[in-house]
C-alpha cells in the first residue's frame, strides 16, 4: 500500500513539475495564460473497514486549471497589434467562409495577408461586424472575416462648397465691375480649393474678394490740410465674390446662378450681385458690428454648369468626359468683417476621388478605421468581442486559443467597451501572466515534493527488504 501512495505522490510531483516548466516555457508567448495544477487526496472505505483509522490511498490531479487574470502590456509601433484591456477573447476562424467554427484567443498580434485580410501568424482570420458608414452602428451581430481594402469608393463629384471666412474691415475699398483675376490690384483677397468631377478628376476652384466702393471710381481728393479724402463709401460694408475654376487650359470665369429659383439664368441690375466683363459674382453684405446681414440677397448660390460653354450659360471648363451640368452649391457659414486679417475658418468640399490606403487606425471600440488619400476616413468594420459565462470551462487547443464547451457555457458576442466587454488597446500585445519569481519558486517546492516522495519509497522499499530478512 506504501509503494502505492508514494508512487501517486511521485506522480502528482512529476504534474505539477511539468505544469510549472511549460508556463516558464511560455513565458514570452503572447496572450498565454498560466496553467495551476490542482490535486485531491484519495480516500475510500467499506462498510467493515474502521472509518476512524482507515488511512488516505495518495494523491491524484484534479485538474489542471488555466488562470485568465490579465497579462502586462508591451508596446509596439504596429496598430494592427491589439490587446484587450478587461474581459474577452477576440474570435478567429480558420475558414472565412465558416466563421461560426471559430476560436478564441488573447493573442492580438495580427497583420494583413496578401488578400488584405486581417489573420494572425496561423494565417487564421480575425472576426467582426459590419457597421453602417452614416450612424456608426453595428449592422449586425453575425460575425464575418474582417478586410481591409486597398482602394476606397467612387469618384464623387464635387457639389457643395462650405465657406467660412473673416473680412477685413480695414481693407481698401474697390470696384468690383473692373475685376480682373489675372490682376492681383483689381480684388483684395483670394482663397482655393481642390474640387473634383464625376469622374474624380481634379480642378482648382478660386474664390476672389473685392470689397465694393459703392462704384465711386473717382480719384481721392485733398482736405485743407492736404491730407486725402477717400470717395464716399456708400457699400463699404459689401463685398462681392467671384469664382473661378482652373483646367488644363488655364483659369476660367465661373458665374452666379443670381435667380431664386435657379432656372439657370442670371438676373439682371447690379442689387443682385456684381459683374466685370461678363463674369458674375454675388455681394456678402454685413451689419455695423461686423456680422452678416445678408448673402446674395437671401438667395441660394449656385454655378452655373462647368462643362458647358459659355455660350449656352455654363462656364466651359473641359470635363475630358466628365458631367458636363456640374454645378456647384456655394454655402458661406456665418462670414464676418471685423478689425482683423483676412483668416479662412473653413473652406470645405464633399467631392472625392478614388482613394488608396494610406494608414489603418484601430480604436477602443474595436472600430476599423481606414485612412486613403483622398481624405476619407472609412469605418471598415469593428472587431468582434467574445466572452464566455465561465472561462475555467474553456477546452485548450493550443496556440494560445480556446474553444467553448458545456462546461464554459456557450459564447457571447458583443462589442468592445459595452457592458462587461474590455477595450481594445491598438499598438499593444498582452505579455503571458507568468510571474516568473512565483514560478521558480513553485519549481524548487515541486521538485522537493518530488525527492520527499522517491525518499517515502525508499524507506518503504527498506522496510520490505528488512521483513524479507526476518529468520
Amino acid at each position: 500500500m506504501g509503494f502505492n501512495i508514494s508512487l501517486s505522490g511521485i506522480g502528482a510531483s512529476q504534474k505539477d513539475l511539468n505544469t510549472t516548466s511549460n508556463n516558464i516555457a511560455n513565458s514570452n508567448t503572447y496572450g498565454f495564460k498560466e496553467s495551476r495544477a490542482e490535486f485531491g487526496d484519495v480516500y475510500s472505505s467499506s462498510i467493515f473497514s474502521n472509518a476512524k483509522t482507515t488511512t488516505g490511498g495518495g494523491v491524484q490531479t484534479s485538474v489542471v486549471a488555466q488562470q485568465f487574470h490579465e497579462g502586462s502590456s508591451i508596446y509596439t509601433n504596429n496598430p494592427m497589434d491589439l490587446r484587450i484591456s478587461g474581459s474577452g477573447f477576440f474570435a478567429v476562424a480558420d475558414d472565412k467562409l465558416q466563421p461560426q467554427n471559430n476560436s478564441l484567443t488573447r493573442n492580438g498580434a495580427f497583420h494583413l495577408d496578401k488578400d488584405n485580410n486581417i489573420v494572425n501568424s496561423e494565417g487564421q482570420y480575425l472576426l467582426g461586424y459590419q457597421v453602417d458608414q452614416e450612424t456608426d452602428q453595428v449592422i449586425s451581430y453575425e460575425a464575418q472575416s474582417l478586410k481591409v481594402p486597398d482602394q476606397f469608393g467612387q469618384p464623387r463629384e464635387s457639389q457643395n462648397i462650405e465657406i467660412g471666412v473673416n473680412l477685413p474691415a480695414s481693407a481698401p475699398a474697390k470696384d468690383p465691375s473692373q475685376f480682373d483675376f489675372n490682376d492681383a490690384s483689381t480684388y483684395n483677397k483670394s482663397s482655393s480649393l481642390t474640387m473634383y468631377d464625376s469622374l474624380g478628376q481634379p480642378y482648382k476652384m478660386t474664390t476672389y474678394y473685392v470689397k465694393d466702393n459703392g462704384g465711386n471710381t473717382a480719384e481721392p481728393t485733398v482736405d485743407e490740410n492736404g491730407n486725402p479724402v477717400p470717395p464716399a463709401q456708400d457699400a463699404e460694408n459689401r463685398w462681392a465674390v467671384y469664382y473661378t475654376v482652373t483646367d488644363a487650359s488655364g483659369e476660367k470665369p465661373v458665374s452666379i446662378n443670381l435667380t431664386p429659383e435657379g432656372d439657370g439664368e442670371v438676373a439682371s441690375g447690379d442689387a443682385n450681385g456684381p459683374r466685370a466683363n461678363g463674369h458674375v459674382g454675388h455681394f456678402v453684405e454685413f451689419n455695423n458690428d461686423g456680422s452678416v446681414k445678408s448673402v446674395n440677397n437671401g438667395n441660394r448660390i449656385t454655378t452655373q454648369a462647368l462643362g458647358k460653354p459659355v455660350a449656352e450659360g455654363g462656364a466651359g471648363v473641359e470635363m475630358n468626359g466628365a458631367n458636363v451640368d456640374q454645378l456647384l452649391n456655394i454655402n458661406f457659414a456665418e462670414p464676418t468683417q471685423y478689425a482683423a486679417p483676412f483668416e479662412i475658418r473653413r473652406f470645405n468640399e464633399d467631392g472625392a476621388t478614388t482613394g488608396y490606403l494610406a494608414r489603418v487606425d484601430i480604436d477602443a471600440k474595436g472600430s476599423i478605421v481606414g485612412t486613403y488619400s483622398n481624405g476619407e476616413n472609412v469605418t471598415l468594420g469593428r472587431v468582434g468581442m467574445v466572452r464566455v459565462p465561465n472561462e475555467q470551462g474553456l477546452v485548450s487547443k493550443g496556440g494560445t486559443q480556446w474553444v467553448a464547451s458545456q462546461d464554459s457555457g456557450a459564447a457571447i458576442w458583443g462589442e468592445a467597451s459595452q457592458g462587461a466587454f474590455g477595450a481594445v488597446k491598438s499598438g499593444t500585445l498582452e505579455q503571458s501572466n507568468i510571474d516568473m519569481t512565483q514560478e521558480l519558486v513553485d519549481l524548487i517546492t515541486a521538485q522537493r515534493n518530488f525527492q520527499a516522495n522517491s525518499r517515502a519509497l525508499e524507506v518503504d522499499n527498506q522496510l520490505q527488504q528488512t521483513i524479507l530478512q526476518i529468520r
